[in-house]
């Protein structure tokens, strides 16, 4: 079954393109031409790095350790991995034991995967 598209079928897309840029170009507008007009004045102090309120103590640029960057890249793939679980929570009724199923062994694999790097020590922070 092969699908024709219209040049009419793409409105809905070119309309909400063209709303976000006039929002984008109003807003900027806006806060450039409307906003306050202060005169910035840049002093030492103001050049300083600001953490927390904390007073600085030495360089900030000192190197992270490996187990830092792991800890950060197990966090994005299993923040990936849960994404997959809203598509099956959303169609869940329609879905057949198969479904079911197979939405357990996605778990029981994921939830492996975790039992793992905690006991390889990934995640400890010591």
């Amino acid at each position: 079954m092969e699908t024709t598209f219209t040049p009419s079928d793409y409105l809905p897309i070119l309309l909400q393109s063209i709303v976000a840029l006039a929002f984008v170009g109003v807003v900027m507008f806006a806060t450039h031409f409307l906003g306050s007009k202060r005169k910035r004045i840049r002093t030492q102090h103001k050049d300083e790095n600001f953490e927390c309120g904390i007073e600085i103590k030495g360089n900030a640029r000192f190197p992270f350790t490996v187990r830092y960057f792991l800890i950060a890249i197990l966090f994005v793939l299993f923040d990936v991995e849960v994404i997959f679980l809203y598509p099956w929570a959303v169609n869940f009724k329609e879905m057949n034991w198969s479904g079911f199923g197979d939405m357990m062994i996605f778990l029981a694999l994921f939830m492996f995967g975790f039992y793992y790097i905690n006991k390889k020590g990934a995640l400890d922070w010591d």
